[in-house]
């Protein structure tokens, strides 16, 4: 194929995926009432998961916590014309990204699949699969973990007892929707140093001798999108460790394999 029918060809994958968006968005559109009341402000209500699990733990170790309250002393309100409907529009389309993600990566697979050699192929099956997974894994971590705990103390924090919180909807739409996705590309890890080692630009050696670095880094990431308190800093910080580990173990077995190619040959 020449250049100008690859990009038709990419042109394709493109439309399709961005037609998959918009009909799961559409779906979501008009789910209004399960998509805000029960998923978007469910972190808002002392009754979602997080809180009960935090409030039973805290009351066997016998810890006075906020978790075991009755409500947040906070209400969301809109103050635009349009902000309600852009607030609707916006989320519908993240959700449609969201659940599209798998055939997103199905199209990617396709686009750049006939470009890879028998053996690069039969070793990447599973691909949508497991990337799918990681990033719905990833999004769950980041509505369950890194939104209930984010949404507990920013929404109780007070400069003064003279100022109330009154906080407007697209700040805690924003809130729930890039704690979740950021959550989802940082899951996303392992496959990025996967393909990484494959063309040769990472090694295990490299991940290793930068892993204290990487350590910093993950520290700083975890106090910058959770509260300023050591608890829930770990909280964040150990999956995103166990991930780096796990990508290093994925580098070597890259490695390991190419050498028996090698050897094969």
């Amino acid at each position: 194929m020449s250049f100008l029918e690859h990009l038709e060809e990419l042109r394709w994958h493109i439309i399709r995926s961005i037609a998959a968006i918009v009909f799961c968005g559409f779906i979501c559109f008009i789910m209004k009432d399960f998509i805000f009341d029960t998923i978007i402000f469910g972190p808002k209500k002392m009754s979602f998961p997080t809180y009960k699990f935090l409030c039973q733990a805290a009351t066997i170790i016998g810890v006075e916590t906020n978790f075991c309250a009755d409500t947040f002393p906070f209400i969301i309100q809109n103050r635009t014309m349009t902000g309600q409907f852009s607030a609707h529009i916006m989320t519908s389309i993240i959700g449609g990204f969201i659940i599209s993600f798998p055939y997103i990566l199905y199209e990617f697979w396709k686009f750049i699949s006939p470009g890879l050699l028998k053996n690069e192929k039969s070793s990447s099956k599973g691909f949508i699969f497991v990337c799918s997974a990681l990033f719905f894994i990833g999004v769950l971590f980041g509505y369950y973990v890194l939104t209930p705990l984010s949404v507990n103390f920013l929404g109780t924090y007070q400069v003064s007892k003279e100022v109330m919180n009154e906080i407007d909807l697209g700040s805690f739409i924003s809130l729930v929707r890039s704690s979740s996705l950021a959550s989802g590309i940082i899951f996303e890890l392992p496959v990025i140093v996967y393909f990484l080692t494959k063309i040769g630009l990472v090694t295990p050696k490299t991940l290793i001798q930068y892993r204290k670095y990487a350590l910093v880094l993950v520290l700083i990431l975890a106090a910058v999108i959770t509260p300023p308190d050591v608890a829930s800093q770990i909280i964040v910080a150990i999956p995103i460790i166990i991930l780096y580990q796990f990508s290093i173990l994925i580098s070597k077995l890259v490695l390991k394999k190419q050498k028996n190619e090698i050897k094969g040959l």
